[in-house]
């Protein structure tokens, strides 16, 4: 896949660990130069640390997705080094408590609701801006198995998923005829630090139970669907929720 992506800038939130680090990293190993976004800069440093001893480009900017002025600066700080966005990965994201819908806190959910749904609604709102001046892109969101079925004890988590594959499709037809792409992924049970702490010993035993395939995804996995669903190769794809997830969704 090296030199797909040469001269194009991607942009990618949540990369300083997890899915978003391995997408990161797999857009500048295929080419791309990357700006690496997380409200975490140690993380974030890491991940431009690895890209440039592969010999990639990659830059950290600082950016918490739920403030609608730091996606907008995180976009503008993008094209004002690179000259130009064409890929984006809207990926920051947390796990969050766990609790029965009547008894999750309040704050809580609006806490959950404000980084998954605002976080990838403020990113995409100036990464289309910037896509519109420039005459096109190719834009992915992360939303979740649980953004296609219910999950327990995570109400907030679970509609947020839900909703960013909805908006993934409205944005998706409003800018079709504007050469923009707009797509989602649906992760299952993926090897992450944030999926190891949820589950900690249960990560294997529930991916055997749930994941048709019987394991838990990894991120490489997940990062090459990011890639597709960014690539030339994927010219007519836009507006799916494409599940990531081992058989889980079609086996409910």
């Amino acid at each position: 896949m090296s030199g797909q992506f040469d001269g194009r800038v991607a942009f990618v939130t949540g990369a300083g660990s997890g899915i978003g680090q391995e997408v990161a990293l797999t857009f500048a190993a295929a080419g791309a130069r990357v700006v690496v976004a997380d409200i975490a800069e140690t993380g974030g440093q890491e991940t431009v640390a690895a890209i440039k001893r592969a010999g990639g480009e990659g830059t950290f900017i600082r950016c918490d997705v739920g403030n609608a002025a730091d996606a907008r600066s995180a976009v503008a700080a993008t094209v004002a080094t690179y000259g130009r966005l064409d890929c984006a990965f809207n990926n920051a994201g947390v796990f969050g408590e766990r609790f029965h819908v009547h008894e999750y806190p309040e704050e809580e959910f609006e806490r959950l609701i404000r980084i998954h749904l605002f976080g990838v609604f403020y990113c995409m709102k100036y990464e289309l801006q910037q896509m519109h001046r420039q005459g096109g892109g190719a834009i992915v969101n992360t939303s979740s198995v649980a953004g296609l079925l219910g999950s327990p004890l995570s109400c907030a988590y679970t509609a947020a998923k839900h909703a960013i594959a909805g908006l993934t499709k409205s944005a998706a037809v409003d800018n079709g005829l504007s050469n923009i792409r707009v797509n989602a992924v649906c992760p299952g049970v993926i090897e992450t630090p944030m999926t190891r702490a949820a589950f900690a010993e249960n990560l294997e035993p529930r991916s055997k139970e749930i994941h048709a395939i019987g394991r838990p995804g990894q991120p490489a996995e997940v990062a090459a669907a990011v890639l597709w669903l960014c690539s030339d190769a994927a010219s007519l794809v836009t507006g799916i929720a494409m599940p990531i997830d081992g058989g889980w969704s079609c086996s409910m």
